[in-house]
């Protein structure tokens, strides 16, 4: 039975072993089947707008997987962009599918936890923890940084799960916190969430002027002194 286009994209996917980019996928459907490539290079001489076969191929990529096309066959992964994709065998498609169901209720479990934990806290700690998510607030608002509330000990770590307290707080990046997940690292000292927040703030420096931000070093240090009152 000959393969469709679509399959064919597919049989390029399945080559890489890891998460790839759309560009890199489409590079390799042109690598595997030429013929492919030499109608969509064919079809971009063709087009109004200046383009290339690859570009066209990896359009096609890319809007496959945004109308779900090859739904359970690939997993996407779009804690970065460009977002990346890898082939998922059928052998491993039912834990797949599981691990989906489990991510998608895992907010609702973890809003759970939040909800019981947040009704037995003294006043105190209720105020702790608002000043932690005051304070990302501010560091985004005056230096636009993405920092967020981490549980160092995550809430749904599978072997040891942490508590909803604000002594398992710490502030991290966006992008370190989507790295970390569900994992549990050992909770910053003060001293090293200090270092951190300044270290991120100095590189912010550099491309401040840019992006149109003022960076006031007094208002780090009021913060980082205000973090560490509730820390």
């Amino acid at each position: 039975m000959e393969l469709t286009i679509r399959d064919k994209y597919l049989e390029a996917l399945k080559v890489f072993e890891d998460f790839v980019i759309v560009s890199e996928w489409a590079k390799q459907v042109g690598d595997l089947y030429p013929e492919l490539l030499a109608k969509a290079e064919q079809e971009a001489a063709n087009q109004a707008n200046e383009t290339t076969g690859l570009r066209e191929i990896a359009a096609r990529i890319s809007s496959a997987i945004s109308t779900g096309s090859y739904e359970n066959k690939i997993e996407i992964d779009t804690s970065e962009r460009p977002r990346k994709v890898r082939f998922v065998p059928e052998e491993d498609r039912s834990e797949h599918d599981a691990q989906e169901i489990e991510d998608d209720v895992a907010p609702l479990k973890r809003d759970e936890i939040i909800k019981l934990a947040f009704n037995v806290m003294t006043v105190q700690e209720k105020y702790r923890i608002s000043e932690f998510e005051e304070i990302a607030k501010k560091l985004k608002n005056y230096f636009g940084l993405s920092f967020e509330v981490d549980h160092a000990e995550a809430l749904l770590n599978p072997e040891s799960p942490g508590n909803h307290h604000p002594d398992n707080f710490q502030l991290l990046l966006k992008a370190h916190n989507t790295k970390k997940n569900n994992g549990n690292w050992k909770r910053f000292t003060i001293e090293e969430q200090e270092e951190y927040i300044q270290t991120s703030v100095k590189l912010q420096g550099l491309v401040a002027p840019r992006m149109d931000i003022e960076m006031d070093q007094s208002v780090i240090d009021l913060l980082i002194e205000r973090l560490a009152k509730v820390y």
